[in-house]
């Protein structure tokens, strides 16, 4: 089994590192700055306060006819569209696009080519300082590594992930799923650029009721448009009144959770997360 993993941030670096460790043959494309941190130094990530370093292979060019089991594309949504121009031409039979978007797999498809797009989402993130990688695994509980049902690929990646001991989930609506993550995960970004003080941002109870708000309202307008809630246990923020939900909010802002997992990514991709606001408020307003 080869996997290919085509973005080199914290998000592909930290699956490349639990691959590498579960003794899967591992490759790691990457570019600028980072690429001469991988040939130089290898990739060094943190785990439980030591350092370790996964000797993972690492190109910068990707052939035609270097092929992969599957390819794992970790890179930002405002670099989806090139990542997949440039994969296009490469006889690797799948991709695993695991990319916040509201684009459907059709129109991915359309530039890579049919049949190959096995959508997923991460469940992880942390940061990468100075060349080494601080992240890790997203409690299980909250957020596992999630897999579109497809035609039956996503049982062969599933057991990828069990090899490795990364907890994963594999959901009949994977474009369901997406919508209803960025009706959370947009109001949380917007939260940290609206603050003054963003990585304090728990402790402003008025932001945290005006997040709470506009997420229960984002999920309304996605039932509205007769999609399906998903995961089924965020139906609660339709329940919960909007005291509670907002002191639920402000924990979360605080933890530790939300250090690493929400504020870490928010801040060092702005521009990102400010396209899928756009995305996703023109995706609610649209009627038809």
């Amino acid at each position: 089994m080869r996997i290919l993993i085509y973005g080199a941030g914290v998000i592909g670096s930290l699956y490349a590192a639990m691959l590498y460790k579960a003794e899967i043959d591992v490759t790691i494309y990457a570019r600028g700055t980072r690429l001469c941190d991988l040939q130089s130094k290898g990739l060094l990530y943190k785990r439980k306060g030591k350092l370790f370093k996964a000797n993972v292979t690492v190109i910068s060019e990707l052939n035609k006819n270097d092929c992969y089991d599957f390819v794992f594309l970790t890179v930002r949504e405002n670099q989806l569209m090139t990542a997949l121009t440039q994969l296009k031409d490469n006889i690797s039979p799948t991709i695993v696009t695991m990319v916040n978007s509201l684009d459907t797999y059709e129109e991915w498809e359309s530039i890579c080519g049919k049949g190959r797009i096995l959508p997923a989402f991460p469940g992880a993130g942390g940061s990468l300082e100075e060349g080494i990688l601080d992240a890790d695994l997203t409690p299980w509980i909250i957020q596992p590594t999630t897999i579109g049902k497809t035609d039956g690929r996503e049982m062969d990646l599933a057991a990828i992930f069990k090899r490795a001991r990364i907890p994963y989930q594999v959901v009949d609506d994977m474009h369901g799923w997406q919508i209803c993550h960025l009706g959370m995960v947009v109001p949380i970004a917007d939260a940290y650029y609206e603050a003054a003080d963003p990585e304090h941002v728990g402790e402003d109870f008025l932001l945290m009721k005006k997040t709470s708000c506009q997420i229960r309202e984002n999920y309304q307008g996605i039932k509205n448009k007769g999609i399906r809630i998903t995961p089924m246990k965020m139906n609660v923020i339709l329940i919960l009144p909007v005291t509670m939900l907002s002191f639920i909010m402000g924990f979360v802002f605080r933890s530790d959770f939300g250090n690493r997992f929400m504020y870490r990514h928010s801040m060092k991709a702005p521009d990102e997360m400010m396209g899928l606001h756009e995305q996703f408020y023109r995706f609610i307003s649209n009627q038809t």
